[in-house]
């Protein structure tokens, strides 16, 4: 942009729209290509000080890459405090997908449980079911501190959808731990039976679950002698992967006697 001659004469079609704000967007797009969040932030601020008032539809693009921008800064955790009351006003956006964003960027950036609660409890009312999930896999990450999420967590487990169902489990016990263990197996397994894409996942958190998952012994079994298990998107490369999952959680939960050949694990 620094190489543009600014005083040249340009026809009226092109000053019409490729000025000085289309050339910072043109930028911002480029560098949220390349996840260059903070310089994409930067050209964004310039591209809407620089547009027309008439250019609503830009501006609306334009805040919505700058939200884009914003909330790839969870990924720098508190190094993006900066970020903060941005990304505070977004957790009130009417986007389904900025909403949990923002909420996830709320905790990761500022770490105040007390301010990103009620929002998270408010995701897990809502009507969009990966909104439920991105709020159950947030209170996952959190862990035991986010008890106060236990009830309508419990609640989600008779939910319509089974990945809900899923997702919400795998928060049960990361939070609750083994008092939620014979909720979080029957809701597991349930949806796995049900909904055989759920597989991997289900399967994950059996293996995070330890010992405590030896109930799942005969479904993994089951899955095993399957031709061809669902798992994720029914693909080659994660129909190996689920099975390698399912032999190294079988060989943990009952591993073979002394002297006897090693289960073959992928």
């Amino acid at each position: 942009m620094s190489c543009a001659g600014l005083g040249a004469h340009r026809p009226g079609w092109m000053r019409a729209f490729y000025d000085e704000a289309e050339l910072h967007s043109l930028a911002l797009s480029a560098c949220l290509s390349l996840g260059d969040y903070s310089t994409a932030e930067f050209h964004a601020h310039r591209c809407l000080a620089a547009l027309r008032p008439h250019m609503v539809r830009s501006r609306v693009i334009t805040t919505t890459r700058l939200a884009h921008a914003q909330l790839a800064l969870r990924a720098f955790g508190p190094a993006a405090a900066g970020a903060q009351e941005l990304i505070r006003s977004l957790t009130t956006a009417t986007d389904a997908h900025i909403r949990p964003a923002a909420v996830a960027a709320l905790w990761t950036v500022g770490g105040d449980l007390t301010e990103a609660m009620p929002h998270l409890l408010g995701l897990l009312d809502d009507d969009i079911t990966f909104a439920i999930s991105d709020a159950a896999d947030l209170l996952a990450e959190i862990g035991p501190p986010a008890s106060v999420s236990l009830p309508r967590l419990r609640d989600l487990l008779t939910h319509d959808y089974e990945w809900v169902r899923v997702h919400c489990a795998a928060a049960l016990w990361e939070i609750g731990g083994e008092a939620e263990v014979p909720a979080v197996l029957e809701t597991l397994l349930q949806a796995m039976a049900q909904n055989p894409a759920t597989a991997n996942q289900v399967v994950a958190c059996l293996n995070r679950m330890g010992p405590l998952a030896a109930p799942a012994l005969p479904l993994l079994r089951e899955q095993l002698a399957l031709p061809r298990r669902g798992g994720r998107l029914a693909s080659i490369d994660h129909d190996e992967e689920l099975q390698g999952a399912c032999r190294t959680l079988i060989a943990r939960l009952d591993p073979p006697p002394p002297g006897a050949p090693a289960a073959r694990t992928a």
